[in-house]
């Protein structure tokens, strides 16, 4: 008795032909001679040595030479050699032919189709009908004693798909390049591992559009909470191989629509650092004018009304109060990159800064007021500074009353400044 996939295959091949060839306006005599045509056509007697003629017109290939060239496969030397790669797996890291495990391809005519999918259908025990052919087995034997065709030259036929080259042939339409050895080169033809470059489409294609996937991208679009996380691979590259016929370059191409995937092999971008750790002056080289500006440009207006009451006050309060929070804003963003920017070496900051910008200096701000006074007086001097800055000639001279209010103002915050 046959195996289950190969009764399917029979079933699915005759259905197939008869759905092609019967129409409505036949009679049913008609259709019950093409029944009977149908069944001899694909009864083992007839099909197997046509299948076994046809089978050398399809060659196994691990890197099939289409790839780099659809019209690679012949050339004034004869057909290029199909390259079937069988290499022990180890296991050192690298992604390479023999590391990954993946489906062998096949290229030829694109007419002898069926024979590769009937030799790679997988019997009950695993292996496909192929590799029982190799082996003789006891399923092979059965299926290939029929009484048209001896069983010796059957299996021939059908091995003819898996026969290697006697001879390397190649072909100008593939890359070439010439590999130095010792005092001569080696002439290198350069292949692709399809089942490589198809294994990756079936990965990523899982991870973008399983129904896993889908429904976790779902919840994030509703908001809704989930346990589990997803991945998202940017950056892909769809290329196309065959056009319109994906069948003429192997049948993995074929099955997968000529489509696969590249991952983006851009060089790294270089990021711009936005926070620089300053070398000599927190207030010069980390606070720029331009953040702090249109605040300096509003406290100035309150400085030249003509009159005095609680709203003019607050609200100068509050320009001042937005300055400073501005400032330790960039202090916490400048404490942040002091471990891995900040060199002893290179350095000139005062002692009073450093105790105030680097991050693993808690304990001596702690433990001590003495730094924070002095920085105290420095950014009351910077306020003064940078408001003739800002405003140059049109600012007014600020007297004591106004450091007086910036020192206020500053001492409100101290304890934001450790």
């Amino acid at each position: 008795m046959l195996d289950p996939a190969i009764q399917n295959y029979f079933i699915e091949r005759k259905e197939a032909w008869l759905k092609k060839n019967v129409k409505a306006s036949m009679e049913e005599y008609e259709i019950k001679e093409l029944e009977l045509l149908c069944e001899q056509q694909f009864s083992l007697n007839e099909w197997l040595p046509s299948a076994a003629k046809r089978a050398g017109q399809i060659s196994m290939s691990t890197h099939p030479c289409t790839f780099s060239h659809p019209s690679a496969r012949k050339n004034k030397n004869g057909y290029v050699s199909s390259v079937l790669a069988e290499i022990e797996r180890i296991e050192d890291g690298y992604l390479k032919t023999g590391n990954v495990a993946v489906a062998t391809d096949a290229l030829g005519n694109a007419a002898a189709l069926d024979v590769y999918k009937f030799l790679t259908l997988n019997m009950q025990d695993g292996c496909n009908l192929l590799t029982h052919i190799q082996d003789e087995t006891e399923l092979a034997q059965t299926l290939l004693t029929i009484k048209s065709t001896n069983y010796q030259e059957l299996r021939a036929g059908f091995l003819t798909m898996i026969e290697g080259a006697t001879e390397s042939i190649t072909s100008s339409k593939i890359k070439q390049v010439y590999f130095p050895v010792d005092d001569d080169y080696h002439q290198l033809s350069l292949l692709t591992n399809s089942g490589m470059v198809y294994q990756l489409r079936s990965r990523l294609d899982k991870l973008r559009f399983s129904d896993e996937v889908k429904e976790l991208r779902d919840k994030k679009r509703k908001n809704e909470f989930s346990e589990q996380g997803y991945s998202e691979i940017y950056g892909l590259t769809t290329i196309g191989y065959g056009g319109t016929k994906p069948q003429n370059i192997s049948v993995l191409n074929n099955q997968n629509g000529g489509k696969a995937h590249l991952l983006s092999s851009l060089p790294p971008s270089i990021e711009k650092r936005n926070i620089h750790f300053p070398k000599s002056n927190f207030f010069v080289e980390s606070f720029k004018k331009y953040e702090y500006a249109d605040h300096f440009k509003a406290l100035h207006k309150l400085f030249q009304a003509d009159y005095n009451n609680i709203n003019i006050r607050d609200a100068r309060d509050g320009y001042l109060q937005n300055i400073i929070d501005l400032l330790i804003e960039k202090m916490w963003a400048v404490r942040a990159v002091s471990q891995t920017q900040f060199h002893e070496g290179t350095s000139s900051l005062s002692s009073t800064q450093r105790t105030w910008l680097l991050a693993n200096n808690i304990k001596e701000r702690e433990n001590s007021e003495q730094w924070l006074d002095l920085l105290v007086t420095e950014i009351s001097a910077w306020l003064s500074r940078s408001y003739e800055k800002v405003l140059d000639k049109q600012a007014i001279k600020l007297g004591e009353a106004e450091r007086l209010l910036f020192a206020d103002i500053i001492n409100r915050n101290r304890e934001f400044f450790k």
